[in-house]
């Protein structure tokens, strides 16, 4: 009996997910073929519902339970974090800024040194 609900569930999730795939082409080719004809707000919000018809579909699915969920338990994570305060946002800013700074002045310096030393070597002046 279990294996015959699972294939029910499975081929009822596929079903889902074809029509969801096929909301989303019919958006698509809706939007592009109506350029001329249709104002932008109607295939606009034609293409608002069909994606949210689409989404409710994908939903419906196994794995678009699965989703929701993780979608749910990662706001809640972020929810958790503590953010930096504006101050401390600056200063880490301003530090990754001089760093870099410096980096780019070291590299510089020593790439203008290997320049010259390869040209010594070789004969090419640059």
């Amino acid at each position: 009996m279990s294996a015959n609900n699972e294939t029910q569930s499975s081929s009822l999730n596929s079903l889902k997910w074809i029509i969801a795939i096929a909301l989303l082409v019919v958006a698509i080719g809706g939007n592009h073929y109506y350029t001329e004809e249709v104002s932008v707000l109607y295939r606009a919000i034609a293409v608002v519902v069909l994606v949210a018809l689409a989404g409710f579909f994908a939903s419906t699915t196994t794995k678009g339970r699965t989703f929701l969920s993780f979608a749910k338990e990662s706001r809640t994570e972020v929810r958790k974090v503590v953010w930096p305060s504006r101050q401390e946002a600056t200063q880490t800013t301003l530090i990754v800024i001089v760093a870099t700074v410096i980096v780019a002045l070291i590299l510089w310096g020593l790439d203008g040194i290997l320049v010259r030393v390869v040209g010594f070597l070789t004969g090419l002046e640059i």
